[in-house]
């Protein structure tokens, strides 16, 4: 016999993940309206941090924007895709050393101005809600401070027999 089909329950992710997308897609569309191909939301960070620090490694970057080495170096790949990036050896043979395109340089005094925007709009956002996005934000970091997501869930599994 068989278990019934968790995932026909309502995901409790899929809200936050598709607002998430809705909010990264009209944000590519101010992009889109002037003429900027291949730029993602999420290379705006990366490329404006290294037009202030000059070229970093994967690792530097990573730490810098405080994200995962695996998740900046997937974006890196992608902006390199876009010609966007170079990467030169680094002081090692294993690292690399990433740097802005004059393309990039050149989207660079937009993306600091989306930027500004982008943080304006989140505040004129947060003033109109109930109850800030920010604030909910750092509540449930708050929280998971108290408890892990990991405690959550073990404190939560039933796991099957084996």
């Amino acid at each position: 016999m068989t278990s019934p089909d968790p995932t026909k329950l309502p995901d409790p992710w899929q809200d936050l993940h598709a607002l998430l997308a809705s909010l990264d897609a009209e944000i590519e569309r101010v992009y889109a309206d002037r003429g900027i191909e291949g730029v993602r939301p999420r290379f705006a960070y990366p490329l404006i941090r290294l037009a202030h620090t000059g070229p970093l490694t994967i690792r530097e970057l990573a730490e810098s924007l405080h994200r995962s080495h695996s998740a900046v170096s997937q974006t890196v790949a992608a902006m390199r895709r876009e010609d966007l990036v170079t990467s030169e050896p680094g002081p090692d043979a294993r690292t690399r050393r990433i740097d802005l395109t004059a393309r990039a340089r050149a989207l660079v005094p937009f993306l600091e101005a989306e930027w500004r925007a982008t943080h304006e709009a989140v505040a004129e956002l947060d003033g109109e809600l109930p109850y800030a996005m920010t604030a909910v934000v750092e509540d449930v970091r708050r929280a998971l401070e108290s408890r892990s997501m990991r405690r959550r869930i073990e404190d939560n599994l039933a796991e099957p027999p084996r």
